[in-house]
């Protein structure tokens, strides 16, 4: 058979079987919450479901603040409120959303094997910072010493770069609002945040104490899936905060150009 009639005979069989099989319609790809995570107003309790972010640990693990986040137990583990969670995500999103439209810095910090791309993602679409490592303490009460200085890089509301370069030797910057994916291991980083009084917003699971965090975010901080939720939600909040500053700067430099 020539090279010739293979070809026809692949497009003749491509055409006769072409359709047969199963359709796959619409399924999970764990991709999809990273590069095209959902807006605060499309949360809903069957998107946490899925997500597992109603799971909690072992009812001998559980800390008595968390009660109020409890829907019940199933076979020796707590059940997260998912009104709760949606409730306090809500929440969590509109102060992302007004600090970054403030020109404020939010720094995303996720420091467990896999979190590391959600929070580079996330931190990109508020145009914060992210931290996927271990903490160094006393990064924020002694950065002087353990940072040292460096070059700041100065941008107006418009995003854009100041024409005088960056500030040489200045000191280290910190943050306006910290965004900490999994409290337990990042304790110190929290207490230093109090002490400077930044707030802090954190995925607290049913074994983390809520109070070490400002606004407290109820959900299942083991699943990785949930944790991109959550992640990708409040990047989209951030994003939606940096865009609206953005448009209002403009504004601002339109109206001062008419007036001239």
């Amino acid at each position: 058979m020539s090279l010739k009639d293979q070809f026809d005979y692949f497009k003749t069989f491509k055409k006769t079987t072409g359709k047969l099989g199963a359709r796959i319609g619409h399924h999970y790809q764990a991709s999809r919450l990273v590069n095209n995570p959902p807006q605060p107003k499309d949360i809903t309790l069957e998107l946490l479901l899925a997500a597992g972010a109603h799971l909690g640990h072992s009812t001998s693990l559980w800390n008595p603040s968390n009660q109020r986040y409890i829907f019940g137990i199933r076979q020796g583990i707590h059940i997260i409120s998912l009104e709760q969670t949606a409730a306090h995500l809500r929440r969590a999103a509109k102060v992302v959303e007004g600090v970054v439209y403030n020109g404020g810095l939010v720094l995303f910090v996720g420091s467990r094997p896999g979190q590391d791309r959600c929070v580079v993602e996330a931190a990109r679409m508020s145009g914060g910072c992210h931290l996927f490592e271990k903490w160094v303490p006393g990064t924020i009460t002694n950065g002087k010493m353990i940072v040292g200085h460096g070059a700041v890089i100065e941008k107006d509301n418009a995003d854009r770069e100041s024409p005088g370069g960056p500030i040489e030797n200045a000191d280290p910057l910190r943050p306006d609002l910290v965004v900490c994916l999994n409290p337990l291991e990042n304790y110190i980083l929290l207490h230093e945040c109090g002490l400077y009084g930044i707030p802090t917003i954190g995925i607290v699971d049913t074994d983390v104490n809520p109070t070490w965090v400002t606004y407290p975010i109820p959900a299942n901080d083991d699943s990785l899936r949930c944790v991109q939720l959550v992640a990708g939600v409040l990047g989209r909040a951030g994003e939606s905060g940096r865009l609206g500053r953005i448009q209002r700067a403009q504004m601002e430099e339109m109206y001062r150009a008419e007036e001239r």
